[in-house]
């Protein structure tokens, strides 16, 4: 037996121990998630760590479903190569059958695994961490992020032992060369997409896809909407040339391009593809919560339902879907929450404020390129600049901050925060979130599931009462 020690929990940093063949070693700062599991490379993160839970992933996805097809993929990430092979030796240890879809952005791999009907997926990225980091996130076998529960059946297996396959029965190796442009068919298909209304406006459109994925699909998206492309960053070598997460502090280089080349708007992606930030035609950029916001005020036109999205996500999208006479339902901040939520709820949209747009016409996945496609479609609808919707729409003030997570539980300071400040609504789905509706001020306090870090987000009218909700959230943790 080979078995592995998790010191507990899902959603903070760990410690590993794995004993192999008699000799023991120790991987630290490793992130287990809901849905995946991360570190950085050399550190946490190493091959024999991703060949293990790739096999234990592998032989649940079999075992669950009865299937021996198990899709892989990766983003550009120069370290990608290497865990490749790992998880893929692993997969067929276990005897799945690996079917390899290159580098393509993360939703491409979840809409494979439905496509080809596989147990399962993997996609080999860390989506907007630095550099320095890699992951993997498992996909179940309806092209979502396993959920908590299938999340701990799953690792039950990293504390026994994996099943491996004889020489008989070891899985076997093919690869898939049409998961990109399968995946621009399902979005050109969007019943409300009207790709020649899109191809007579012309737009000029800037790009930024941060040398990751996003340059295997962006660009044949784009000009099958007929826009003029104006690039920067599309190689896919992993060398980001900036911090990959795509928030605006981090997008010069596009407001830059915009301005320069006058663009009709501005995209940046992050590494994996699945998240997408705006720069407006004057050349500033948005911030992520106005993508969600917009891809819904634009589906709501044409299919009017529930929207849902994450207990982080701007006061925007309430103001988008009361505007629309829409219900709006918040979840627990994780693309498998809300997309969850949305199945159970029959959502007509939904997504999360860091630039994730989910829409179920294509898949319950969060998805960049859908969520140009739809603000693109908007744009050639209402005949006027991005700017120009966006001053309609408005706007708040959102301060973000992140400290390191304390060794003690969060419990007390989330009971002491919710008597202090008194908020008429509380929500502890998520760690704390307090709201005060009338006021259009909310804070919320979580830690984080990709990082060894707490998360305090505040948004309010103007940036000092945002700014104030943020101090006394963070002076109520425990040292």
């Amino acid at each position: 037996m080979h078995p592995i020690y998790i010191r507990h929990s899902t959603i903070r940093s760990i410690r590993v121990w794995q004993r192999y063949e008699g000799s023991v070693f120790d991987t630290s700062n490793l992130m287990v998630s809901v849905s995946g599991v991360r570190g950085r490379v050399g550190e946490g993160l190493t091959p024999e760590v991703i060949a293990r839970f790739a096999a234990a992933f592998g032989a649940f996805s079999v075992r669950e479903t009865g299937r021996r097809r198990v899709v892989i993929g990766r983003d550009s990430r120069v370290s990608g190569p290497m865990f490749l092979r790992a998880a893929t030796a692993a997969l067929q240890s276990v005897g799945a059958d690996v079917v390899d879809v290159g580098v393509v952005p993360t939703p491409t791999v979840q809409l494979a695994v439905e496509d080809l009907e596989a147990a399962g997926g993997l996609a080999v990225t860390a989506s907007h961490n630095p550099i320095e980091w890699n992951a993997l996130k498992f996909i179940g076998p309806d092209g979502m992020f396993l959920d908590a529960e299938q999340g701990q059946r799953m690792r039950s297996l990293l504390e026994s032992e994996i099943p491996r396959a004889d020489w008989r029965a070891l899985g076997s190796y093919s690869t898939d060369d049409e998961a990109v442009e399968r995946h621009l068919e399902r979005i050109l298909a969007i019943p409300f997409l009207d790709v020649e209304r899109i191809r007579a406006r012309r737009f000029r459109v800037a790009l930024d896809c941060v040398r990751g994925a996003g340059g295997t699909i962006f660009p044949a998206l784009l000009d099958r909407l007929g826009c003029v492309l104006e690039a920067i960053n599309l190689e896919t070598d992993g060398l980001f040339p900036r911090e990959p997460e795509p928030v605006a502090a981090n997008l010069g280089d596009l407001e830059r391009l915009v301005r320069n080349v006058g663009a009709d708007v501005g995209l940046a992606t992050d590494p994996d593809v699945d998240r997408l930030s705006l720069v407006g035609n004057g050349g500033r950029a948005l911030g992520e919560d106005y993508t969600l916001a917009l891809a819904t005020r634009l589906v709501l036109r044409h299919r009017p339902g529930t929207v849902v999205t994450n207990l982080s996500t701007s006061r925007l999208l309430d103001d988008v879907a009361h505007a629309s006479g829409a219900r709006l339902d918040r979840a627990p901040v994780g693309e498998i929450n809300v997309a969850r939520r949305m199945q159970e709820l029959d959502a007509t949209i939904g997504g999360e404020g860091n630039g994730g747009v989910i829409l179920p016409d294509v898949h319950l996945a969060r998805d960049a390129p859908v969520a140009a496609a739809l603000v693109l479609q908007l744009l050639a609808e209402e005949g006027r600049s991005i700017d120009a919707i966006v001053s309609e729409i408005g706007g708040y003030e959102i301060v973000k901050e992140k400290v390191p997570r304390p060794s003690g539980s969060l419990d007390a300071a989330y009971d002491l925060l919710a008597e202090r400040l008194g908020a008429p609504e509380i929500d502890r789905q998520d760690g704390l979130r307090l709201a005060w509706p009338e006021e259009g001020r909310w804070a919320h306090l979580r830690p984080s599931g990709t990082e060894p870090i707490v998360r305090i987000i505040a948004e309010a009218p103007n940036a000092e009462q945002a700014s104030r909700l943020v101090a006394a959230l963070r002076e109520a943790l425990p040292a």
